[in-house]
Protein backbone atom coordinates (compact mmCIF):
# COMPACT_ATOMS: atom_id res chain seq x y z
CA UNK A 1 0.00 0.00 0.00
CA UNK A 2 1.41 3.40 -0.93
CA UNK A 3 2.28 5.57 1.94
CA UNK A 4 0.81 9.28 2.31
CA UNK A 5 3.15 11.95 0.04
CA UNK A 6 4.99 14.33 1.07
CA UNK A 7 4.05 17.68 -0.04
CA UNK A 8 5.74 20.98 -0.42
CA UNK A 9 4.09 24.07 -2.45
CA UNK A 10 6.24 26.84 -4.17
CA UNK A 11 5.71 30.27 -5.20
CA UNK A 12 8.14 29.64 -8.49
CA UNK A 13 10.88 32.48 -8.02
CA UNK A 14 14.63 32.32 -7.54
CA UNK A 15 14.76 30.58 -4.08
CA UNK A 16 11.84 27.66 -5.16
CA UNK A 17 14.87 25.03 -6.51
CA UNK A 18 16.88 25.69 -3.12
CA UNK A 19 14.10 25.12 -1.12
CA UNK A 20 12.29 22.19 -2.92
CA UNK A 21 16.17 20.21 -3.14
CA UNK A 22 16.71 21.18 0.38
CA UNK A 23 12.93 19.72 1.09
CA UNK A 24 13.57 16.66 -1.04
CA UNK A 25 17.46 15.72 0.46
CA UNK A 26 15.41 15.93 4.43
CA UNK A 27 13.01 13.52 2.73
CA UNK A 28 16.15 11.32 1.34
CA UNK A 29 17.77 11.68 4.54
CA UNK A 30 15.05 10.64 6.94
CA UNK A 31 14.17 7.50 4.62
CA UNK A 32 17.36 6.00 4.43
CA UNK A 33 17.69 6.48 0.84
CA UNK A 34 20.66 4.80 -1.60
CA UNK A 35 23.26 7.72 -2.57
CA UNK A 36 22.71 7.14 -6.01
CA UNK A 37 18.73 7.69 -5.30
CA UNK A 38 19.21 10.77 -3.76
CA UNK A 39 21.81 12.18 -6.10
CA UNK A 40 19.49 11.16 -9.21
CA UNK A 41 15.94 12.48 -7.64
CA UNK A 42 17.29 15.41 -6.64
CA UNK A 43 19.33 16.59 -9.45
CA UNK A 44 16.31 15.72 -11.48
CA UNK A 45 14.20 18.14 -9.29
CA UNK A 46 16.71 20.25 -10.14
CA UNK A 47 16.34 20.34 -13.53
CA UNK A 48 12.55 19.84 -13.83
CA UNK A 49 12.03 23.20 -11.46
CA UNK A 50 14.61 25.21 -12.99
CA UNK A 51 12.54 24.90 -16.65
CA UNK A 52 9.70 25.87 -14.99
CA UNK A 53 11.12 28.99 -12.50
CA UNK A 54 12.84 30.04 -15.79
CA UNK A 55 10.45 29.53 -19.09
CA UNK A 56 6.53 28.40 -17.54
CA UNK A 57 5.41 31.71 -16.00
CA UNK A 58 6.75 34.17 -18.79
CA UNK A 59 3.05 35.02 -19.48
CA UNK A 60 1.05 34.69 -16.27
CA UNK A 61 -1.83 31.95 -16.17
CA UNK A 62 -4.50 32.29 -18.12
CA UNK A 63 -7.12 32.02 -15.66
CA UNK A 64 -5.71 34.60 -13.41
CA UNK A 65 -4.15 31.98 -11.40
CA UNK A 66 -0.88 32.83 -9.11
CA UNK A 67 1.82 31.14 -10.61
CA UNK A 68 2.13 27.86 -8.21
CA UNK A 69 4.48 24.51 -7.92
CA UNK A 70 3.67 21.66 -5.85
CA UNK A 71 6.13 18.74 -5.56
CA UNK A 72 4.90 15.78 -3.68
CA UNK A 73 6.79 12.73 -3.32
CA UNK A 74 5.88 9.28 -1.86
CA UNK A 75 6.85 5.44 -1.74
CA UNK A 76 5.10 2.86 -3.06
CA UNK A 77 7.30 -0.54 -2.92
CA UNK A 78 10.71 -0.16 -4.36
CA UNK A 79 9.60 2.82 -6.44
CA UNK A 80 9.97 6.38 -5.40
CA UNK A 81 7.83 8.30 -6.77
CA UNK A 82 8.27 12.34 -7.56
CA UNK A 83 5.39 14.55 -9.09
CA UNK A 84 6.17 18.12 -9.67
CA UNK A 85 3.29 19.71 -10.64
CA UNK A 86 2.71 23.45 -11.80
CA UNK A 87 0.09 26.06 -13.77
CA UNK A 88 2.50 27.52 -16.40
CA UNK A 89 2.45 27.08 -19.64
CA UNK A 90 1.71 23.34 -21.27
CA UNK A 91 5.44 21.58 -22.16
CA UNK A 92 6.21 17.90 -22.14
CA UNK A 93 9.36 17.45 -21.71
CA UNK A 94 9.41 13.88 -22.08
CA UNK A 95 8.44 14.46 -25.70
CA UNK A 96 11.46 17.27 -25.66
CA UNK A 97 14.33 16.59 -28.59
CA UNK A 98 17.43 15.81 -26.99
CA UNK A 99 20.66 18.10 -28.75
CA UNK A 100 23.27 15.44 -29.94
CA UNK A 101 26.12 15.05 -27.84
CA UNK A 102 28.77 17.60 -28.95
CA UNK A 103 32.81 16.30 -28.93
CA UNK A 104 33.99 18.50 -26.48
CA UNK A 105 32.30 21.17 -24.36
CA UNK A 106 33.87 24.00 -26.30
CA UNK A 107 31.17 22.71 -29.16
CA UNK A 108 28.21 21.64 -27.22
CA UNK A 109 24.89 23.73 -27.71
CA UNK A 110 23.32 24.75 -24.65
CA UNK A 111 20.32 23.54 -23.33
CA UNK A 112 18.36 19.92 -23.22
CA UNK A 113 20.96 18.43 -21.58
CA UNK A 114 19.19 18.51 -18.45
CA UNK A 115 16.57 16.21 -19.77
CA UNK A 116 18.99 13.63 -20.98
CA UNK A 117 20.26 13.60 -17.48
CA UNK A 118 16.89 13.49 -15.93
CA UNK A 119 16.63 10.16 -18.53
CA UNK A 120 20.06 8.62 -17.27
CA UNK A 121 19.24 8.85 -13.48
CA UNK A 122 15.14 8.25 -13.41
CA UNK A 123 13.55 4.68 -14.46
CA UNK A 124 10.55 6.27 -15.92
CA UNK A 125 9.37 10.02 -16.66
CA UNK A 126 5.44 10.56 -17.11
CA UNK A 127 3.90 14.00 -18.43
CA UNK A 128 0.36 15.03 -18.39
CA UNK A 129 -1.75 17.96 -19.07
CA UNK A 130 -4.14 18.32 -16.09
CA UNK A 131 -6.57 21.02 -16.78
CA UNK A 132 -4.50 24.20 -16.49
CA UNK A 133 -1.69 22.27 -14.67
CA UNK A 134 1.53 20.25 -16.22
CA UNK A 135 2.25 17.20 -14.22
CA UNK A 136 5.38 15.51 -14.34
CA UNK A 137 6.09 12.20 -12.46
CA UNK A 138 9.58 10.96 -11.65
CA UNK A 139 10.01 7.36 -10.90
CA UNK A 140 13.05 5.69 -9.80
CA UNK A 141 13.75 2.05 -8.27
CA UNK A 142 15.33 1.70 -4.55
Amino acid sequence: MPHQPDTLELTPDANAVTAATQWLEGIAEREDWPPKVTFGLTLSLDEALTNIVSYAFKTPPSNGAAPSVTIACRRDGQRILLDVADNGVPYDPTVAELPDLAASLDDADIGGHGTRLMRHYLQDLAYARDGDWNRLTMIVQT
